[in-house]
């Protein structure tokens, strides 16, 4: 992958780090170093550099903490979700996403969105617009460039476009400076789970954009 899209991800790790991703991107970036622990040291070195920074700051004196104890006592209890712990062998979702949607990958209700691309719209969660994607191999998406940022997590099989490939357990991080046409490779279909802030743009030649239509 391009040296933008390496600094990206790790600026998606440093705010994973941080804790101050919308909760599809986090559960996103969780579901990532499910798939692939080893970058489970990146996170480290961010959380490292935090609490370095935190140690240094003068402590400030809690305002009205009579009040702030007494307002987290009277909040009401949480529930708490109880995890399908017999989930397939071979299942699809990392746990992170499972426990997030509430179901598994063969229970995805796939809605036809062109040809060889179907899409299921989970909606709008936490300001963020969150969906799981299929590509038909050798499918390519109509070119398209963000209005805003765009996360794609592949699950299975893989894409390419201008910047490399991406495989099963990579993020792909897409901003407005990302103008690329993504191809499912032949093998499989390519799997993805996507949190979007903006709608996207299609790009491209005009003949192109309608043999992407038809696909």
């Amino acid at each position: 992958m391009a040296d933008a899209q390496l600094d990206m991800v790790d600026a998606l790790m440093a705010r994973y780090a941080a804790g101050i991703l919308p909760e599809p991107a986090r559960v996103l970036v969780e579901a990532h170093l499910e798939m692939k622990s080893i970058n489970r040291s990146r996170v480290l070195d961010f959380e490292t550099a935090a609490a370095d920074v935190m140690e240094k700051i003068e402590p400030v004196a809690l305002a009205s903490r009579g009040d702030v104890l007494n307002a987290i006592f009277a909040a009401p209890a949480v529930a708490v979700a109880t995890k399908n712990l017999r989930r397939p062998t071979n299942a699809l979702l990392p746990p992170a996403i499972r426990d997030f949607v509430g179901f598994e990958a063969n229970d995805i209700p796939w809605k036809r969105k062109l040809p060889g691309f179907k899409e299921y719209d989970l909606g709008k969660i936490d300001g963020c617009d969150v969906s799981f994607f299929w590509i038909r191999p050798g499918r390519a998406v109509p070119a398209h460039t963000h209005q805003g940022f765009e996360l794609s997590l592949v699950l299975d099989g893989a894409f390419n476009d201008l910047r490399g490939r991406f495989g099963k357990g990579d993020i792909s991080v897409a901003d407005e400076s990302v103008d690329h046409r993504p191809m499912a490779e032949n093998e499989v279909p390519c799997i993805g789970f996507a949190v979007s802030d903006a709608p996207l743009k299609l790009t491209g030649a005009f003949r192109q954009l309608i043999g992407d239509l038809i696909g």
